[in-house]
């Protein structure tokens, strides 16, 4: 896997950037991510009514919800504490994310630019009803467009059907016809990106990384590269630009350079990364940035390497950053990585929490139930933090991880170590949103567990994220020659169940207890308990009837419920109990699920350590696939009647620069009352430096 976005909280329990979308992915984290989590039952959140007090200074957390989304803020904790310089860092380098955007819409679909344009011409200019429900579901299709930075889902990545005609839309503007049929005709480009075993998965995925290629010819593009390069250290070949063959049939990489394909936006990139490269709190962080320049200029991936072992050897500065092609959930093969940055700062006593997991990384690695072979004998260089959230952009905005886990690199990783954060205020927003749903009295089996998630789940919820990003991601290691990309359209998912399985297995482990991190021997179980229920159940309430489950994440989560399920039937660890034609999940034995999760673990090691094609795509097509038709119909009908939308979304803060008459800032003003669409709007306006068609 190329990329390890961290836990969202969509899609928790829990991208390296390693995502559990919806509190809602607490992925994709990184959270993605992506990762990064709690289950679905507490992070599909409805609206909070407004007799609720969330907080004292009531900071509005809830904000606007459409389709099957909701929208939150989050709030920049401690920003006024900060220095003028570190503001003035972060105001320069959340100019440069924002630049960001149109490349990841463009690497969506080679269409989305033109079409972004032309809805959103429509909508600022339309004169008629804005309640006549045309114009209702056309501007429910933009935002959700806006949302998925581009026409096809973000999660689930089927294209979007609108809900307003062809008809209705050529009166308002004169749209050509081939956008016309992309929007309209549910045949042409159905998925962005196809999973689908045995299918050519370049042909049947619409996103924009390569064109007139196949699956076979990409592959064997990138394996003459690698057998050509360094096997110790090989690069990270083909993750920053699009594969094209030539009328003349020749395959070529179009490069993502300041000078290559996406220059424009490079340009204004590199233009503010240089504005905030005064403002850096180091040289070492000053360093990091002149190498993301010179990345950005070449497309050199030997720079890249550079880049990625300065950034995770520069520890000290409390203001960090990403921003550069990241994580390649995007791209079925896995070797493409899609825009994105991040800007943020440590929460500095939260992190207390975090340095004591990394400080003790090795004695987890030791303890670790995978074989010794697989171990790391020397653990190095995993820092990890908390941070507060500054900016999201890219493939982390609206929707976006909550823990991350960097670099992507395993030789990088291996010699220089990783960094690993939860992205605190993101979760804090998402606990807030997420109280009072119903979702857990719904599909807890009864009351004990019930009470057991009530009292535990935040803790277990941040300690998930921080065991699967500052330690399961990096823990194990490939043997001598393994390639990284050797379980191909397989390795994301294998890599977040890895990362959930460290984090599910050391939940329960005395040591936490023992360390200060869990308040008694029985917390874990909340995780358990949300583990099971999603990965089983909950999960499947975002996926539309009949279909399969496709995104990594929901693969990863389905595969560890649904084969510790399928193992402990003998011991009887768990069942699957129907009472009143519902149907729940009974946790029988705790400590024998956790020697479940162990084995599962040493499985999952052993098939990534190893490079087992066929091993990784046994695990993932038999218990990460299928959904059986029963269950999903009843499931479907019992979420409905919640009323509670199963993605949650953020709207950025606005950054201010004050300055004196000489242009010089004195200070950094945030504010969080922007709507949605003023969002989208003024980022379309203000930031799209791309011509409509990137070619």
């Amino acid at each position: 896997m190329r990329g390890n976005r961290g836990q969202t909280k969509d899609s928790m329990p829990n991208n390296n950037w390693t995502e559990c979308e919806t509190i809602t992915d607490k992925i994709m984290k990184g959270k993605f991510i992506a990762i990064m989590i709690s289950s679905l039952m507490t992070m599909s959140c409805s609206n909070i009514s407004k007799e609720q007090n969330i907080e004292k200074d009531t900071f509005e957390y809830a904000n606007e919800r459409f389709a099957d989304i909701q929208m939150l803020r989050y709030k920049v904790r401690d920003f006024d504490s900060l220095t003028l310089k570190q503001k003035t860092f972060i105001y320069h380098l959340q100019e440069a994310a924002l630049y960001g955007r149109d490349i990841l819409f463009d690497q969506n679909g080679k269409y989305n630019l033109r079409i972004r344009k032309m809805l959103e011409d429509v909508y600022t200019n339309y004169n008629g009803d804005r309640d006549d429900k045309d114009f209702v579901a056309f501007e429910t299709y933009l935002k959700r467009i806006w949302f998925s930075n581009g026409i096809h889902h973000h999660y689930a990545s089927d294209k979007f059907a609108p809900g307003f005609s062809k008809e209705w839309l050529l009166k308002q503007t004169e749209c050509p016809e081939d956008l016309a049929e992309v929007i309209f005709n549910p045949n042409i480009m159905p998925k962005r990106v196809n999973l689908a075993d045995g299918e050519d998965l370049i042909k049947s995925s619409a996103c924009n990384y390569y064109e007139n290629v196949t699956q076979e010819e990409a592959e064997a593009f990138y394996n003459k590269m690698k057998e050509e390069g360094d096997q110790l250290r090989p690069m990270m070949y083909g993750m920053n630009s699009r594969l094209v063959k030539t009328p003349d049939g020749k395959i070529t990489e179009k490069k993502w350079t300041t000078e290559g394909l996406y220059g424009a936006a490079l340009k204004k990139i590199v233009e503010n990364l240089k504005q905030a490269r005064p403002y850096a709190e180091d040289e070492q962080q000053q360093k990091v940035i002149d190498l993301l320049i010179s990345y950005y200029n070449t497309g050199s991936l030997k720079t890249f390497d550079e880049y990625s072992i300065a950034w995770v050897e520069d520890t000290k500065p409390l203001v960090d950053f990403v921003n550069g092609f990241i994580e390649c959930y995007g791209d079925p093969l896995g070797l493409k990585c899609s825009w994105e940055s991040i800007v943020n700062f440590k929460d500095i006593e939260a992190t207390k929490r975090t340095e004591t997991l990394s400080a003790n990384a090795q004695w987890f690695e030791d303890n670790s139930p995978v074989a010794p072979e697989f171990k790391k004998k020397a653990v190095k260089g995993i820092t990890a933090k908390v941070i507060n959230a500054a900016i999201l952009a890219g493939d982390l905005y609206p929707s976006t991880a909550i823990g991350i886990n960097l670099p992507n690199s395993n030789w990088v990783r291996a010699e220089h170590g990783s960094k690993s954060v939860t992205i605190g205020n993101l979760t804090d927003a998402y606990n807030k949103a997420g109280k009072g749903s119903g979702m857990l009295q719904e599909f807890a089996y009864g009351p004990e567990e019930i009470e057991i998630v009530e009292k535990y789940s935040d803790i277990t919820d941040d300690l998930h994220t921080d065991l699967h990003e500052c330690l399961g991601h990096g823990s194990g290691r490939l043997l001598d020659g393994v390639d990284p990309d050797s379980l191909k359209a397989y390795g994301s998912t294998i890599e977040e169940a890895r990362a959930d399985l460290f984090a599910l297995y050391y939940l329960a482990d005395p040591k936490l207890v023992e360390l200060g991190l869990m308040p008694d021997a029985n917390a874990y179980k909340a995780s358990y308990i949300a583990q099971m229920q999603n990965g089983l159940i909950t999960q499947i309430v975002r996926i539309e009837l009949g279909n399969n489950i496709e995104e990594a994440h929901m693969r990863n989560r389905a595969l560890i419920a649904r084969w510790a399920y399928e193992h402990g039937k003998k011991d009887n660890v768990m069942e699957i109990v129907k009472r009143d034609g519902k149907t729940y999940v009974k946790i029988n034995d705790y400590e024998k699920l956790r020697g479940l999760f162990g084995q599962l673990l040493a499985e999952i090691q052993r098939v990534k350590s190893t490079g087992d094609f066929k091993g990784a795509q046994a695990l993932v097509e038999n218990y990460g696939v299928k959904i059986d038709p029963k269950l999903h119909k009843e499931v479907l009908e019992r979420y409905k009647k919640l009323n509670i939308a199963p993605y949650k979304g953020f709207i950025n803060p606005v950054y201010t620069a004050e300055r004196d008459k000489d242009g010089n800032i004195t200070d950094v003003k945030v504010s969080y009352d922007e709507s949605y669409a003023d969002q989208m709007l003024r980022y379309s306006k203000d930031y799209s430096a791309l011509p409509l068609v990137n070619e």
